[in-house]
């Protein structure tokens, strides 16, 4: 906490003095988080996972439209450690980003402070462990990012704002998983899936053990609760659905969306949406909330299904009857056309007062065609591996953004190709070279047998059309030219494509993977590097002064500034003190000149 007196005496002296700067800047907002190992028993059996704050999942990132937000981590594990923040844009500022093309690694022992600005942004979000796996076992939560009171919100305020987090999970530790997947070996069905993470309630004796630690999420009868419900697990998509109550959908990953109701949603991996749930039944019992596996061939009924309790405060009695029923798992067309229901509100503001829809992307000139195909799993000299156009990507020791900003030679290349090439796939650090300003479409073209997301860090991107089958370019007459909804990360069938359309406007080295955490781990990524030839500081930010080096750098690194005493980081009590000293000053002096 920062010291009350300390300020008040600077109030008294010069109120109107820091009056004026307080109003001047965007409130500045910390975070000081420990990421350590911690036990718990999400299915009954204790395991060790990552918490941070000893919490798992971790504390909500809880801000308000450009507020700039200050994260001191440590890292307690016994290895290195990046969080990276799946949906925050960091515009002009992939320094922040949190993955290994950008930043290099926190050893174990040391910390580091991110700095960054949710410039322009609303909506719901999470963070989650980057490097290694780590995912697997935890050191995931939140983002919610609120819009600023000036800005009208296209619904009524709800009465209560709750985050929910639904995964697979399995009972092995993030290091075995990956090493499995190293040796060949698929991750199998999940031991079962969680909410906020805790296993299933015992809804059949006969097919839930007992001693089972469950969520129960408390509500008021006839108010309306906000909803974020996020998928962070590993590779399964999860149909979300509570009994007897309409899903009212109004926001995905920071955008508007036209209003309708769901009796459920396929919630696939990496993407989170908001619901107005309103509590509008008569509480004879507690309700269940269900996240159910989806497009997977489950031996176990109960393994792929997770559920919560949602309880009314005048409840009568426990939760009772079948589960609420899923979508026909043989219908494999209902996900896609319920993806395609979803639209971008072009009548409402997000995070600046003009209409969402005043961007018509429809009619913006494309400058750059991307279709990336994805493989299942191959042996690439001796290894298995997951290739993007025949290229599994090599995270360099030098962090991409680094040998960019220190001109070093060798460590990448800017020549991927934007169509499957005709040749044996290979491991490569090979990198898309976006235009500035380009209108770039990319077409993600799905041969595995499974459900893939894909995520693109520093943009919303807009979701223009969905198909099963082989994309061709008579493919753009179906495309959704007005209200294709903006996110961040998007579903593609398999033996179906998917195309996004997004404006390279956000300077950087930007990320673009698959969520899907076993492609993402064997190579299934890309960086898209985005340069604006004029170099400023207008359209990038400085390297920070924190930053950590490593590879051809590590020259660079002052070891002391990061390790872990933990009192020598400066908190933004400490910032704020010293910002306010600098302002007194120079307009005290300014006051003699």
């Amino acid at each position: 906490m920062c010291s009350t007196s300390y300020f008040a005496i600077f109030f008294l002296l010069f109120s109107g003095v820091f009056w004026r700067v307080s109003l001047a800047e965007d409130p500045f907002i910390s975070y000081d988080w420990t990421v350590s190992y911690i036990t718990a028993s999400p299915l009954g059996v204790k395991q060790q996972v990552i918490g941070i704050n000893g919490q798992f999942p971790g504390p909500i990132l809880n801000v308000t439209t450009n507020w700039n937000v200050v994260v001191n981590v440590k890292n307690h594990l016994d290895e290195p450690f990046l969080l990276t923040w799946n949906g925050i844009q960091h515009r002009k500022n992939s320094w922040q980003d949190g993955v290994s093309g950008t930043t290099c690694p926190i050893p174990a022992g040391w910390n580091f402070t991110y700095q960054f600005q949710v410039k322009d942004q609303i909506g719901s979000f999470f963070y989650f462990p980057s490097l290694d796996f780590q995912k697997a076992s935890g050191g995931y939560g939140g983002i919610t990012i609120n819009n600023r009171e000036v800005i009208p919100v296209p619904f009524g305020t709800p009465d209560g704002d709750i985050t929910v987090f639904i995964s697979d999970w399995y009972i092995k530790s993030h290091k075995e998983l990956r090493k499995e997947l190293e040796d060949g070996i698929d991750l199998g069905v999940p031991d079962g899936v969680l909410f906020n993470g805790f296993g299933p309630y015992r809804y059949d004796v006969s097919l839930v053990p007992g001693g089972i630690p469950f969520e129960t999420i408390n509500v008021e009868p006839g108010k309306t609760y906000r909803l974020r419900v996020h998928n962070v697990g590993i590779s399964t998509s999860l149909n979300f659905r509570i009994q007897d109550h309409n899903l009212l959908l109004v926001e995905t990953e920071g955008s508007y969306t036209v209003q309708q109701n769901y009796t459920n949603m396929d919630i696939h991996v990496g993407q989170s949406y908001s619901f107005l749930v309103t509590m509008d039944q008569n509480a004879s019992s507690d309700y269940y909330m269900v996240a159910s596996a989806r497009f997977a061939n489950l031996s176990s009924v109960s393994r792929g299904t997770g559920v919560a309790i949602l309880h009314y405060s005048n409840s009568q009695g426990p939760a009772a009857g079948p589960l609420p029923d899923p979508p026909n798992e043989l219908d494999t067309y209902f996900s896609m056309n319920q993806a395609r229901t979803i639209r971008w509100n072009v009548s409402a503001g997000a995070a600046r007062p003009n209409p969402q829809g005043s961007f018509r992307y429809g009619d913006i000139t494309v400058t750059e065609v991307f279709v990336l195909l994805n493989r299942p799993a191959e042996l690439i000299d001796g290894k298995w591996a997951t290739t993007l156009n025949g290229i599994s990507y090599v995270p360099p020791a030098t962090p991409l953004k680094l040998a960019q900003q220190f001109d070093i030679p060798g460590v990448f290349k800017l020549d991927f190709p934007n169509r499957m090439m005709n040749r044996p796939a290979k491991f490569d650090t090979s990198i898309i070279n976006g235009s500035y300003r380009g209108f770039m479409e990319i077409i993600f073209q799905n041969n595995d047998s499974i459900v893939q997301s894909y995520h693109l860090d520093g943009y919303a991107f807009f979701v223009v059309g969905m198909d099963f089958g082989i994309w061709t370019e008579n493919s753009r007459g179906t495309y959704n030219k007005w209200d294709g909804v903006a996110r961040c990360t998007t579903q593609v069938f398999p033996g179906a494509w998917t195309a996004i359309l997004v404006s390279l406007d956000n300077v950087g080295m930007w990320n673009l993977r698959a969520q899907n955490l076993n492609s993402w781990y064997l190579g299934q990524e890309v960086y898209v590097s985005v340069v604006n030839p004029e170099i400023s500081n207008k359209t990038e930010l400085p390297l920070p002064d924190n930053a950590i080096y490593c590879g051809l750098l590590t020259y660079l690194q002052k070891t002391q500034s990061h390790k872990v005493s933990f009192s020598g980081a400066e908190t933004v009590c400490m910032a704020s003190r010293r910002m306010i000293l600098v302002a007194l000053l120079l307009t005290w002096c300014g006051g003699f000149l």
